[in-house]
């Protein structure tokens, strides 16, 4: 079934993973898009050359592998349209930059993915592109930040390690009203369980990395937007050069056909081992939006049908060495970077060396978690064992 006729029968989410962005004429038949490598493409004919005719005309601007995720990307989102990029950075910096220009300023919340923080700091500052930070839980507050030179707001809901749930529909009135766009990092949610464009958002990035590929084996990334700021982003990708590896792309859309059925585990393990941990003496709070004890859960069922596999606890404070004690020997969860993968993970943090809109001033040991699929009770027995070990320690 071609991408059309998917959208002519509104075919449900499953069904668009399983044969969204195949084409099968294209592909000879094979089920899945193979890898396509090339740089050169040749054109038969002077007039096909000066025309620009030919579907692709240069392994830079793409390729059917490529156009297979950006298709099924795009149906997902609701989009316009969507580009690629080598990793999620990336994606976040080109629609950055899609949007904003020198002298502009745009506004991030605190609660931001660190390397938007460092790329914003870094980079976007030296090219005299203003930035500041807000607190995550202004609402449609922020329209008293919203200055004469404020073009894009940054939203990432909810936050990277506090998890924060933002009023999207709120901040988006805001913004547009005085000709701001909004930007969502939704690598979170996915577009299966939260849909930025329709609550006002004008351009939504992804991790492809995390829950797009599923199995930690590929560096991707992903930015959609709507019809008003398409054709400025497709620019700005094209014209700096940006793309994915055709075998990444290919190992993108190999994940994507199972994502609704990841999501599911991942959402269903996530809220159990979230409020089993809350359960625990030695943890003092668990930031998971889906669990009634947070303080945006309202806002959350409002906005989302569905978690993530991540989330953060606050554990009592205890010395570093207690923390080595515990981590240093879980058998089952890893300690590192990223998360969406099939394997459990654990990740001590430390937001206060992060926040300068809204200081974290919460006592006690945050970890962020990624749940992956292991046994739950083996997971389980696994931080208690950990706990038991931090306390000792």
């Amino acid at each position: 079934m071609s991408s059309d006729e998917l959208n002519r029968h509104k075919s449900g989410v499953e069904t668009l993973l399983t044969h969204g962005g195949r084409e099968l004429d294209e592909q000879l038949g094979f089920v899945n898009t193979p890898v396509f490598r090339g740089s050169t493409v040749l054109y038969k004919s002077l007039d096909e050359l000066e025309g620009r005719t030919l579907r692709y005309d240069y392994g830079r601007t793409g390729n059917p592998s490529t156009r297979a995720v950006e298709d099924l990307v795009t149906q997902l989102e609701g989009a316009a349209g969507t580009v690629l990029a080598p990793s999620g950075l990336a994606a976040i910096s080109v629609a950055l930059l899609s949007a904003l220009s020198s002298g502009d300023e745009f506004l991030v919340t605190d609660s931001a993915y660190e390397p938007t923080r460092l790329m914003s700091n870094d980079i976007l500052s030296r090219l005299g592109i203003g930035v500041r930070y807000y607190d995550p839980r202004i609402g449609a507050g922020i329209a008293d930040l919203i200055g004469p030179n404020t073009r894009a707001i940054f939203v990432e809901s909810p936050g990277s390690h506090t998890f924060e749930v933002q009023d999207l529909p709120a901040i988006a009135k805001a913004a547009h009203a005085k000709g701001a766009s909004v930007i969502v990092d939704n690598s979170w949610a996915t577009p299966l369980y939260y849909r930025p464009l329709d609550l006002g958002a004008d351009i939504v990035v992804h991790a492809g990395t995390k829950m797009f590929v599923g199995h930690s084996d590929a560096m991707f990334g992903t930015i959609s937007a709507n019809a008003g700021a398409w054709e400025r982003l497709k620019l700005t990708h094209r014209r700096m050069g940006i793309c994915a590896s055709p075998d990444d792309a290919f190992l993108a859309a190999r994940g994507l056909r199972t994502l609704a059925i990841r999501m599911k585990e991942h959402s269903a393990r996530g809220l159990a081992l979230a409020g089993w941990l809350e359960q625990q003496p030695e943890v003092l709070h668990v930031l998971h939006p889906g669990l009634p004890s947070h303080p945006d859960h309202a806002l959350f069922q409002r906005d989302f049908t569905g978690s993530g596999s991540v989330f953060s606890v606050i554990f009592k404070e205890r010395p570093r060495t207690s923390l080595a004690a515990m981590v240093d020997n879980f058998a089952l969860f890893g300690m590192g970077y990223s998360w969406g993968g099939y394997e459990s993970l654990f990740l001590p943090t430390k937001p206060h060396t992060m926040r300068t809109a809204v200081p974290w001033t919460q006592p006690g040991q945050l970890a962020r978690l990624h749940v992956g699929f292991e046994d739950l009770d083996d997971l389980k027995a696994d931080l208690r064992s950990g706990l038991d070990r931090y306390m000792a320690g």
